[in-house]
């Protein structure tokens, strides 16, 4: 897919090693990478290295990046004093299956900057940690049942895979009544069946589902913004009428706060939000790249292990995970440094509104200025369905187009933006100059096409 006019020629990109690695590998892999997010085909990208704000690809091509591994990398790329610290560490040893300090003083530093959680758990991955929190909230309550929120991401297990990003929303069945969609095959009915989903930014139909199926109800698992559709946010109220509904009829809270947290804020979106739930995850931004993840909440809820639950992982707590949360983290205990990010964010939406407005175009910004996205509608959609009514087409050739004038944003509408400490005013130029030209160039396309 290009993006190009006679009057804004989109530049060409060197794609001849990238070519030949995809061919290579995608003889041995399943779409030449290791994830179905990263296969683009022919356009499949192979990054040589990072640092800052910027990432290069095996041509040698730079482009300012607005993915950040989808959101880890909260510092910049190859920042020298997480990895320092990492390379310290690990000298010592990495995997021992034994409990180190580090791991304790990540657990601290979670409980310090969340201000509610009490105890807590690592482990190696998003993934992990909502599979670990789903288990805990069945476990405390005796109940089977998860409620999620259509178009929410929370991983790849099996339980976290029920109406998660469809195309033709349709899909997802009657509003008031959803069909647990399964995203992809292999997902067992059996599972599936206890996964409930519901729309975002709707308690009707969420105290409905409660009335009905309340008692099998083990708790709610939501990411408080809408991650996986450019960040729509909750509407004013909606997070404490969950939390109302979750006490109510005996279920537990648990936000996903893989993407949001220590992001939004230092406690995250229950600081940002005001909230506080039961159980929460966390992963990303607590490690800047290293994977490194946990899963926390109450000592009341979170003492159903050891004895009760089965929680376990040969890599939960490594030392270079562990040492990069505590630098990471450590790091953001300084406000001045989610104020700076927040501050970048907001410079690329000014330059954004300004270019966008220039040409008349309805379009909204939806999320945090640390993470947020850009849709071109007349309003704010309040949930996955709405998403599917913008113009995620115009969106989508925009990002192509900014490939090729280097900046990277995910070339798909439901993927925010994601701003890191490392990002620069000269960041923030290049990528308005890409957003505008790519505009330009797709607003062109689109009338010739007509």
């Amino acid at each position: 897919m290009t993006t190009e006019s006679a009057a804004h020629p989109a530049p060409t990109l060197r794609r001849d090693v990238q070519l030949a690695t995809w061919q290579r590998a995608a003889r041995i892999m399943p779409g030449g990478t290791n994830s179905n997010f990263r296969a683009w085909g022919e356009a499949t990208i192979y990054v040589d290295r990072g640092r800052g704000g910027r990432v290069w690809d095996l041509d040698g091509n730079e482009y300012v990046d607005l993915r950040m591994g989808y959101g880890p990398v909260i510092l910049g790329h190859a920042d020298p004093r997480v990895d320092d610290h990492v390379n310290e560490r690990m000298r010592a040893g990495v995997s021992f299956s034994l409990t180190s300090e580090d791991e304790i003083q990540v657990v601290e530093l979670i409980c310090e900057l969340t201000g509610w959680v009490e105890m807590a758990r690592m482990t190696v991955s998003g993934t992990e940690a909502t599979m670990h929190a789903m288990r805990t909230a069945r476990a405390y309550t005796g109940r089977d049942k998860i409620v999620k929120f259509e178009g929410q991401y929370h991983g790849v297990h099996d339980y976290a895979l029920i109406s998660v990003l469809p195309n033709d929303v349709t899909q997802l069945g009657d509003r008031d009544n959803p069909v647990r969609l399964a995203w992809g095959r292999g997902i067992p009915e059996a599972v599936a069946s206890t996964v409930i989903p519901v729309p975002f930014n709707d308690t009707a139909t969420l105290r409905r589902i409660f009335e009905r199926e309340g008692e099998d109800i083990a708790g709610v698992i939501i990411e408080p913004i809408l991650g996986n559709a450019q960040g729509i946010m909750p509407r004013e109220g909606f997070h404490r009428e969950v939390r109302e509904l979750t006490r109510e009829f005996g279920a537990l809270l648990i936000f996903d706060e893989v993407k949001t947290g220590f992001r939004l804020a230092r406690g995250g979106a229950a600081e940002f939000f005001g909230i506080t739930p039961d159980l929460a995850t966390y992963a990303k931004a607590m490690g800047n790249g290293y994977p490194a993840a946990a899963f926390g909440g109450t000592a009341e809820i979170m003492s159903v292990m050891p004895r009760n639950m089965s929680h376990g992982g040969t890599y939960a707590g490594n030392r270079v995970a562990a040492a990069a949360a505590v630098a990471t983290l450590s790091i953001l205990r300084d406000p001045a440094v989610l104020e700076g990010i927040a501050a970048t964010g907001r410079a690329i939406q000014a330059g954004l509104e300004d270019i966008i407005s220039r040409r008349g175009l309805p379009h909204v910004f939806t999320g945090h200025p640390t993470m947020f996205g850009i849709m071109f509608a007349e309003e704010i959609p309040a949930d996955y369905r709405g998403w599917a009514a913008t113009d995620a087409a115009l969106y989508d050739a925009i990002a192509v187009g900014m490939q090729a004038r280097g900046a990277m944003p995910e070339p798909d509408s439901r993927e925010p933006w994601f701003v890191c400490a490392a990002h620069d005013g000269t960041d923030v130029a290049r990528t308005l100059e890409a957003f505008e030209g790519a505009l330009d160039a797709a607003l062109e396309t689109r009338a010739d096409d007509r």
